[in-house]
């Protein structure tokens, strides 16, 4: 890994690096390759002219992770440009349970198995400590050009994400 440590994430009073930046506001997302619940591979190609949230987290069996996933999903309902994407290193076997466990409709589980990157080239990959290798929480949010219009990286990862700042980027007011 050559390139800069950037940002720092708490866990259980401890704190720990993450490599890179979250690609910055007005720029192109970077590309990803992720595999999703069918075990197929995507990419943004597959949500072309969508708008998109981005949910980044540790791991769908944490406790705030879950609560994230769900609550976007919940808050999704109704937005048919929006692509809710919900980013981990999970598999994607343990994204479909949790999506048919909570009835999921409109959270879409991606797993960064196959495709190693992703935490780079969006600066969640966490690089030391007990999460070493996953990614810290994030939310990116792209217009339907892939141009990034929010992000928030969170640093205590047992906070939940901003979801009104979320979606207020993308124009829609949620109560």
């Amino acid at each position: 890994m050559s390139g800069t440590i950037i940002a720092k994430i708490s866990f259980e009073s401890g704190d720990y690096r993450t490599y890179g930046e979250l690609p910055s506001v007005g720029s192109r997302a970077p590309d990803i390759m992720l595999v999703n619940t069918k075990l197929q591979n995507v990419s943004l190609a597959n949500w072309m002219g969508m708008r998109k949230i981005m949910n980044i987290f540790v791991s769908i069996d944490t406790s705030i992770c879950a609560r994230s996933v769900i609550e976007f999903d919940r808050m999704g309902t109704g937005f048919d440009d929006v692509a809710m994407l919900m980013v981990s290193y999970d598999l994607p076997f343990a994204h479909k349970r949790f999506q048919e466990q909570h009835d999921l409709k409109n959270a879409i589980g991606l797993s960064a198995i196959r495709h190693a990157g992703f935490g780079e080239n969006y600066g969640v990959q966490i690089i030391e400590g007990p999460l070493a290798g996953m990614f810290s929480r994030a939310v990116v949010v792209l217009d339907e050009n892939n141009t990034v219009v929010h992000c928030e990286h969170i640093e205590d990862i047992s906070t939940e994400p901003d979801y009104t700042q979320a979606f207020r980027a993308l124009g829609i007011e949620i109560e």
